[in-house]
């Protein structure tokens, strides 16, 4: 393992925060379509700052300028199964003319980064590469294989990044049994006591496109069969439908931790009772306890006095681990007679359970920083790169620390306007995960 002398005594904590504001400024966002700028520019700056440390990281295209980056650094005990760390470099797209400083800027004010990317999630990109640089310049070793990869298209569920990798090119993580990856040991002040919240489930996906045909005439007529109008009360049936509670173990177990903070009696049959308590969170942990159907886009028509004979519409379904079946049979029923389905997008939901060495080393390492701390597992409402990961049978963690201040809402920042982050969560993040590292 190289050491480089002459920087030796720069630390994780002296970089993250440029780190992170670099990458910010490298617009990388997806459109879902191949049309956005890709994620090449990112990729070819990560791999530089690997390979400035010693490693040897392969960049790899998928796409034109759809660019994903791996390495792998040797641990002291090659026989011990391998642990795979893993980003995403692409962001959602973001109108400067809504935000308070430009998405791209990376601008540090207050000290805070601001930008589209900075909890979504270049700062764990940044996080990785600042523990990464500075252990490969003091030569520590982690106890086992680990590898990294900065990956291209999650925002647009992975099929040019994390699944392309995992179809094409699985030996990059032969011997991978365990991952950590985004959305995963940020901090909730709930109840006075911070609890950080630890992915052990995310839900599934099913990206739908419901369409409705019916006869196209001039709109001065009579049609029974417009087909506007039976996507529309098809689409409002969606919006408004009420989905039944169900409880995974990881929703149960964070329902249990939060009512316990909070100095209540967990009712499983009352759970607005904690999710009145949460503040902004609720918002996200209300979606884990339900599967859910958001209609997100409407096309219809091209001219005002005529009847079109195509609409259709996306929804952006999520369900609940072992819920799937239940899901699309429920939608179903709620699809007007001329209306049809079709998967944009499909993917599996996930479960691990909280415990073994890897999660009793994700404890101590936030222990070690807070010691008021108590880690507990969650599930997310949302979907990242551990769902192609776990096609390896990789067991897949969310586990990206911060401790966040008690009045930032986290999760509303997903996918909005002034995304930002504190440099001292940024800082706080490479204490734990450089911890992280020495127990792995």
């Amino acid at each position: 393992m190289n050491e480089h002398p002459a920087s030796a005594a720069l630390t994780a904590e002296d970089e993250v925060a440029t780190l992170c504001s670099d990458l910010i400024r490298i617009d990388t966002s997806n459109y879902g379509d191949n049309s956005g700028p890709g994620e090449r520019p990112a990729a070819e700056q990560v791999a530089a700052l690997l390979s400035d440390v010693g490693l040897e990281p392969v960049l790899l295209e998928s796409h034109w300028g759809r660019a994903s980056v791996v390495t792998r650094i040797a641990g002291e005990d090659p026989s011990r199964p391998a642990l795979l760390i893993h980003g995403h470099l692409d962001v959602v797209p973001a109108d400067a003319a809504d935000w308070a400083v430009h998405p791209f800027s990376g601008e540090i004010a207050e000290e805070t980064i601001w930008g589209r990317g900075a909890v979504d999630m270049k700062h764990m990109d940044a996080m990785i590469l600042a523990v990464v640089r500075q252990r490969m310049r003091e030569g520590r070793r982690p106890p086992r294989d680990v590898v990294i990869a900065f990956l291209a298209d999650e925002e647009a569920g992975g099929s040019w990044g994390s699944r392309w990798l995992v179809d094409n090119h699985p030996g990059l993580f032969e011997g991978v049994t365990e991952a950590i990856g985004e959305v995963g040991g940020f901090s909730a002040t709930i109840g006075g006591q911070r609890l950080y919240l630890v992915q052990t489930a995310e839900k599934g996906m099913a990206w739908l496109r419901l369409t409705a045909r019916g006869t196209a005439g001039h709109g001065s007529a009579l049609h029974p069969d417009n087909a506007v109008t039976e996507l529309a009360e098809t689409v409002a049936r969606i919006g408004r439908h009420e989905w039944p509670t169900r409880f995974t173990p990881s929703a149960r177990a964070f329902m249990e931790a939060a009512s316990a903070a909070l100095g209540l009696e967990f009712t499983p049959g009352a759970p607005r009772q904690v999710l009145g308590k949460l503040g902004p969170l609720a918002r996200m942990i209300g979606a884990t306890l339900a599967n859910t159907a958001n209609p997100t886009m409407l096309n219809a028509g091209y001219k005002v006095n005529v009847v079109p004979q195509v609409a259709a519409a996306n929804v952006d379904g999520r369900f609940v681990p072992g819920y799937e079946e239940e899901f699309l049979a429920e939608l179903d029923s709620l699809l007007g007679p001329g209306v049809r389905r079709e998967f944009i997008h499909q993917d599996v939901a996930l479960e691990t359970t909280f415990d073994g060495d890897l999660c009793a080393a994700m404890t101590a390492a936030l222990l070690a920083e807070d010691p008021d701390a108590r880690a507990v597992p969650y599930c997310m409402s949302g979907g990242t790169d551990a769902k192609s990961f776990s096609r390896l049978g990789i067991r897949c963690f969310g586990f990206a620390p911060l401790r966040m201040p008690a009045d930032l809402d986290f999760f509303g920042m997903f996918h909005s306007v002034d995304e930002r982050v504190p440099v001292d969560g940024l800082r706080f993040g490479v204490r734990v995960l450089d911890g992280f590292l020495d127990r792995c």
